[in-house]
């Protein structure tokens, strides 16, 4: 079976073509093709996209062209199509974004199934990286903030499995880690990992703004919502967040039988990105 990976030399992307070695797979890359696989294409240019004797893709969201990119996948003989899509569609918040892409890859009729990952413990890496690799200390404004952040590798475990076992076609997957754990003990994690003590510093949401702002790249894009000054799709905020016990939190293990990896274990597979100087 041919295998079309878009997003491949994203977070997730580069590991789940990593999960399918042995596979005949094509990664789709917007730039030079520079590795073996490669294949030059853009979904937001539908008309790019090498789909030849494609019969399953993974598909990074871009709501703007997904129905071209379906209709376009369905025509060529694509026959599974998984999406990489988000929580937030799991739990009401987004109709914007990943739902969209997600409609016109159910009303294809091909087998569909949506991973719907929670929040990415990577996020800590882009958001404290840079004060821990020159100070070492983290300045947040909630330190005993908990969810169940979810590692990237298990996102790109349960996209593989999709893609070429039976028993997931008509499936949202909706991934979690497997622990509640708060800001604080995520640095604590961190700290072990990197074999070095950190601090942590409680700020005003303001200060962590101006930080995140200046910081650039994802900390100030995605500052507002991740500050609670603004709701997932844009709008003015106002409810307080807190975790809600009544929520059913699945994991890989949910989909796979393997255990989810904890927090403790993403920190310590990144214990390098934490030290290295960039």
């Amino acid at each position: 079976m041919k295998i079309l990976v878009t997003g491949a030399r994203g977070n997730v992307g580069r590991l789940v073509l990593k999960g399918l070695a042995g596979h005949e797979v094509l990664a789709l890359t917007r730039s030079a093709p520079s590795a073996p696989g490669e294949v030059r294409g853009d979904l937001a240019e539908p008309g790019t996209l090498p789909l030849s004797g494609v019969e399953a893709m993974f598909l990074f969201p871009v709501p703007e062209s997904a129905e071209e990119v379906v209709r376009l996948a369905v025509r060529a003989g694509v026959r599974r199509i998984v999406t990489l899509s988000s929580g937030a569609v799991t739990f009401g918040e987004d109709d914007s974004f990943h739902l969209p892409v997600e409609r016109a890859v159910e009303a294809s009729g091909v087998e569909w199934t949506h991973v719907r990952p929670g929040e990415f413990m990577l996020n800590k890496l882009e958001l404290w990286g840079p004060s821990i690799r020159a100070e070492g200390v983290v300045r947040d404004p909630f330190p005993d903030q908990a969810w169940y952040p979810v590692h990237e590798a298990d996102i790109a475990d349960v996209a593989v499995a999709a893609l070429t076992e039976d028993g997931h076609a008509g499936r949202a997957h909706t991934l979690n880690g497997p622990e509640l754990i708060s800001h604080r003990d995520q640095v604590a994690a961190i700290s072990a990992a990197i074999g070095r003590e950190l601090r942590f510093e409680q700020v005003t949401r303001a200060r962590a703004r101006e930080l995140y702002l200046a910081q650039g790249g994802f900390a100030a894009a995605s500052a507002d919502f991740l500050l609670g000054y603004e709701d997932y799709s844009g709008g003015e905020s106002t409810e307080e967040w807190a975790p809600d016990p009544s929520i059913e939190m699945t994991t890989m293990k949910d989909v796979t039988g393997r255990p989810a990896r904890t927090f403790a274990q993403w920190a310590s597979d990144h214990a390098h990105d934490f030290l290295r100087q960039v």
